[in-house]
């Protein structure tokens, strides 16, 4: 009879078992799986919340569907007791998982209102942008002008919210002037620039800032980034490229940053260059030669002179062989990683192409009908518009 009740207690036992496996495996595939919200919503964690509250609060929101679920996956990764205050921005179907790694990760408010300083090549802006919660988008409500323009007293009082998201977006193609001389505009920030930086070394992109921020620090920021992504790029660049220095990299990227805004062209546009440093043809490329003349300092609302066009300068890579000493301008990411991985291709001209691209061609005769396509299309508009660069 004990073996019987043994065996029955055993079988019992495992029984047990096997359904705590299999609970468990359920609860934590609940734990990582999409949540219920189709929507991106604003989840508020008060100070001094406790998850036991914070998780049936997600619940009512229809955030997550599982209040003990989502404690125990907390409990289990440590993170229980690590709430931070604040706004907290959770996408559409986003896991008890994700929530609880936003939750917990603190930071700037991601909620309801940005404010955005963009700094732009012809100008700057800040907006004041509100969250579409049916895209989980932020929209531009209000905008102006920090140069011309007192700033509207919703930015202000946007600006002053304690936990506010603040943002500086940087452009590709601004030069470090530029950048430098916006930022001093910044209300939101606080203290000197400092030195200004090498040409090139400041990475375009957004960046999350404070209220009351140091300008250097975020600088700082800026070049620190954009050192990781030349450094990346260049570790992983293919053999036999004409660049000897990271630097001269930079300078192509900024050169390719200059001459196309279409990113499916920007490795063409690099091969050209390319091709031409190895035929030891000159670049001729009308931006060098623009920041020759204005040193990055303006934005000229004009084309060439032909006397610039001819000045012998170290930028007018129409006088001279190679690479200019330094970038003109600070290239982005996919710039960078076009100039150090150029298309496969015998291009060596381009030319407007009327469309917004450009048309590209392996000899002198196509590149001339090229152009003479570009003239016709010009004529039409009433002016021209570019250099027909590549002649040689």
């Amino acid at each position: 009879m004990w073996k019987a009740i043994a065996s029955n207690a055993l079988t019992l036992l495992v029984v047990i078992l096997v359904a705590v496996a299999v609970a468990v495996a359920w609860g934590r595939n609940q734990y990582v799986a999409p949540g219920p919200s189709a929507m991106a919503q604003c989840v508020e964690i008060p100070q001094g919340a406790k998850l036991d509250e914070v998780s049936l609060q997600l619940q009512a929101q229809g955030v997550i569907t599982s209040p003990y679920i989502m404690r125990t996956g907390a409990d289990y990764a440590g993170k229980a007791g690590q709430l931070k205050y604040g706004s907290y921005l959770v996408p559409p179907k986003a896991s008890m998982k994700e929530v609880v790694d936003t939750i917990t990760a603190g930071g700037p408010s991601t909620c309801g209102t940005e404010v955005v300083f963009r700094v732009g090549v012809r100008e700057n802006a800040v907006v004041l942008r509100d969250l579409n919660a049916q895209t989980g988008r932020y929209e531009d409500r209000i905008r102006y002008n920090p140069a011309t323009e007192e700033p509207p007293e919703a930015i202000v009082q946007a600006e002053a919210k304690p936990g506010a998201r603040l943002r500086v977006a940087v452009a590709e193609g601004t030069t470090v002037w530029q950048v430098v001389e916006a930022l001093k505009q910044a209300d939101f920030l606080d203290g000197q620039t400092g030195p200004l930086p090498s040409e090139g070394t400041l990475a375009p992109d957004t960046y999350e800032v404070a209220k009351g921020g140091s300008r250097r620090e975020l600088i700082d920021r800026m070049r620190a980034a954009q050192d990781a992504t030349l450094t990346a790029a260049w570790d992983a660049r293919p053999f036999g490229l004409p660049y000897q220095t990271p630097e001269e990299a930079l300078t192509m990227a900024s050169i390719v940053e200059k001459e196309t805004g279409i990113p499916e062209e920007r490795r063409r546009v690099a091969a050209v260059f390319v091709n031409r440093l190895r035929e030891g043809m000159r670049l001729q490329t009308d931006p060098t030669v623009i920041y020759g003349v204005t040193n990055g300092r303006e934005v000229l609302d004009r084309g060439l002179r032909r006397s610039e066009l001819d000045r012998k300068t170290p930028y007018n890579t129409y006088q001279i062989d190679g690479l200019p000493p330094g970038p003109i301008a600070n290239p982005g990411k996919a710039a960078i990683e076009a100039a150090l991985n150029p298309d496969d291709s015998a291009y060596l001209y381009f030319v407007a192409d009327g469309s917004g691209g450009h048309a590209f061609a392996r000899t002198l005769a196509e590149h001339e009908a090229n152009v003479a396509r570009w003239r016709e299309i010009e004529r039409a508009q009433g002016a021209e518009t570019e250099t027909p660069v590549q002649t040689d």
